[in-house]
């Protein structure tokens, strides 16, 4: 069966290439869905009522909809997450440590910090700028390799088995020597064309230099920063842009939410109203009132979408030995009985069906009952909405560090299988 989508191991680099903060992702998959007839509508205004193809953003998330085809039927919404974990800049950036020029840094998320160490790093991320009266944002990206946390000698170590990070005093960045005429903040405002004084807050990141990369004896691996969860962002675009041209009987959906890596607690997080109140404003639009949202919502269902663990072949032993993941095995079906994962009977089925619509291979994935077991956002939109939800992904090694591995040929069977689900 021909694939789906045009989703591919180089378009999924170029991608994550473009997209090194939770903003630039929102950009990256605006512009994609811009090229594909997407229009861009305002939460502060009222949407239209014509059927279309539409997006709305909220600072590093962003929600997506077609009603094209099917303009009063029922949602298909795959969900997933903007943000990485990293190393972020706190808000005074600047140290001078034994002769040496700092940025204070502090993790974001659970990052794997060791990967972090002895790497180029740029900066990106977005300032609020003075602009008269009001704050304007303002993206900003470096990709010069400016920073750097270096890792202590050997010679130097208590412990020459491994070296404990400290959080708060052993992931400052080095980015000079002696004194500089230039703060950080200031050095970034020269780099965006505003003045320091201008700027007024900042939400900034580290982001790894090395670009992504199709790897392997057999181009059948990608090398990679932030796969998790740029790799379900990547592929959920690439579905909707399908669903959108071919759904007949569902509104397919695809919503993006920062701050997953951090509880998602937050005025654009996957537990703030933003999918329930974008979801009633697509049935307002068309005339339709709560009855009618309502209703719509109780024949609707979610695909949240998030990395999954494959087997790890230096470390089978921590891995659920009834269920192997495998790179390149397609997309992975994620079931927890404590709901760590959202997945149920029906979910898991309707998920099924969709894999075999797309004619991609179905894995599923248990976490070892002694361990604990990560989350997503699946658990949280399904109590703050009631949708009826799955937990899905594809599989990868080295979730949460600084570069991640997972199969080439997973990118496709992942995306064509959401498009499935979304209605394709």
């Amino acid at each position: 069966m021909a694939s789906l989508t045009s989703a591919t191991a180089a378009g999924l680099c170029s991608f994550v290439d473009a997209s090194p903060s939770p903003f630039h992702v929102v950009e990256t998959v605006a512009s994609e869905l811009a090229a594909h007839g997407f229009t861009a509508v305002a939460e502060t205004d009222a949407w239209p009522s014509e059927p279309g193809r539409y997006l709305v953003v909220r600072g590093g998330s962003i929600i997506a909809w077609s009603t094209e085809r099917a303009p009063d039927a029922a949602f298909r919404i795959v969900g997933g997450h903007t943000d990485s974990p990293n190393l972020r800049v706190k808000q005074n950036p600047d140290l001078d440590v034994a002769g040496w020029q700092m940025v204070a840094l502090e993790p974001y998320g659970g990052a794997w910090l060791n990967s972090w160490l002895d790497r180029d790093l740029g900066i990106s991320g977005r300032l609020g700028v003075r602009d008269g009266g009001s704050v304007r944002d303002v993206l900003v990206r470096v990709d010069r390799p400016i920073l750097r946390v270096p890792q202590l000698a050997i010679h130097l170590s208590e412990d020459r088995k491994g070296v404990h990070l400290d959080p708060q005093n052993n992931v400052n960045a080095i980015w000079g020597v002696g004194r500089s005429p230039h703060s950080f903040i200031g050095f970034l405002a020269d780099e965006v064309g505003v003045d320091p004084g201008d700027v007024l807050g900042w939400e900034l990141m580290t982001h790894d230099l090395n670009p992504a990369a199709v790897v392997g004896l057999s181009d059948d691996l990608v090398s990679s920063p932030r796969l998790d969860n740029q790799g379900t962002c990547y592929a959920g675009t690439e579905a909707l842009v399908v669903a959108a041209a071919q759904a007949d009987d569902c509104i397919p959906v695809l919503a993006l939410f920062d701050h997953e890596e951090v509880g998602s607690m937050s005025d654009r997080g996957a537990f703030s109203d933003l999918m329930n109140t974008v979801l009633e404003r697509i049935v307002l639009s068309r005339g339709g009132g709560r009855e009618e949202f309502l209703r719509a919502m109780a024949g609707s269902i979610h695909a949240s979408g998030d990395m999954a663990h494959a087997t790890h072949p230096n470390y089978v032993s921590r891995h659920e030995p009834a269920h192997r993941i495998e790179v390149n095995g397609g997309p992975v079906l994620k079931v927890n009985q404590n709901l760590r994962y959202a997945t149920d009977a029906a979910g898991a089925a309707a998920f099924a069906l969709a894999c075999e619509r797309a004619d991609v291979p179905l894995q599923r994935y248990v976490h070892r009952a002694d361990l604990p077991c990560g989350s997503t956002i699946g658990p949280i939109t399904a109590s703050r909405t009631g949708l009826s939800t799955v937990d899905v992904g594809a599989a990868q090694l080295a979730m949460h560090s600084a570069r991640e591995v997972m199969g080439a040929h997973d990118v496709d069977m992942y995306a064509d299988a959401l498009a499935a689900f979304l209605g394709a």
